[in-house]
């Protein structure tokens, strides 16, 4: 880190403005500007993709999961030309400001898709096998949450095998992180009260 000047100032800057980044909520952007309303009083109240989708909009659903998706990709992939750990910091913070943004009262999504987005531009190939991870799992059961919850667990083992170990450290902070965040879903998936994927409750 010799050859960054400064480095404790770089550092801070990165995780501030990678934290501003995340906290968009696209998710309640584009519903509200599409004429759906506030998404925080359908569904769960997430601003993320899979509640989006309970207005019936696939596209905007779509769309909002894309747009989590980048927001995580480009901070990353910017603070990663400098310096692989500045890559890392970038993605952490970039999930916690989705998780919990300054302009919704720290109360955001389950950052699911930037997780994808950051471990993606911090490490193709792990991020590529946690998001097969979770498709597969939806394909087969058609719970978003199990994917969400089955790929976050397997991601730290896909870097352990696939990278180096500050991208082990990241992606298991961020499953922990993820986890935790999905302590309502855990619960009714041990009802067996989850919803499914193109089910209305």
């Amino acid at each position: 880190m010799s050859a960054i000047p400064h480095a404790a100032i770089v550092f801070a800057l990165t995780a501030i403005v990678s934290y501003l980044v995340g906290s968009i909520p696209f998710g309640l952007l584009l519903t509200k500007v599409s004429g759906a309303g506030d998404i925080r009083a359908i569904g769960s109240g997430n601003i993320g993709a899979t509640n989006v989708l309970r207005t019936g909009r696939k596209g905007l659903a779509a769309l909002t999961m894309i747009l989590d998706t980048l927001k995580g990709v480009v901070v990353v992939l910017i603070a990663k030309r400098w310096h692989l750990d500045l890559g890392v910091t970038a993605a952490f913070f970039a999930v916690i400001g989705h998780n919990f943004p300054i302009w919704l009262r720290f109360k955001g999504g389950k950052g699911v898709a930037t997780t994808f987005g950051v471990m993606v531009a911090i490490a193709w190939p792990v991020g590529l096998a946690g998001g097969a991870t979770w498709l597969a799992v939806l394909l087969v059961t058609r719970i978003s949450s199990l994917g969400a919850l089955v790929a976050l667990a397997t991601v730290p083992l896909y870097a352990w095998w696939l990278s180096s170990e500050s991208v082990v450290l990241l992606a298991t902070a961020l499953a922990v992180l993820g986890i935790v965040r999905h302590h309502a879903n855990i619960r009714r998936l041990l009802a067996g009260e989850e919803g499914r994927v193109g089910r209305k409750k």
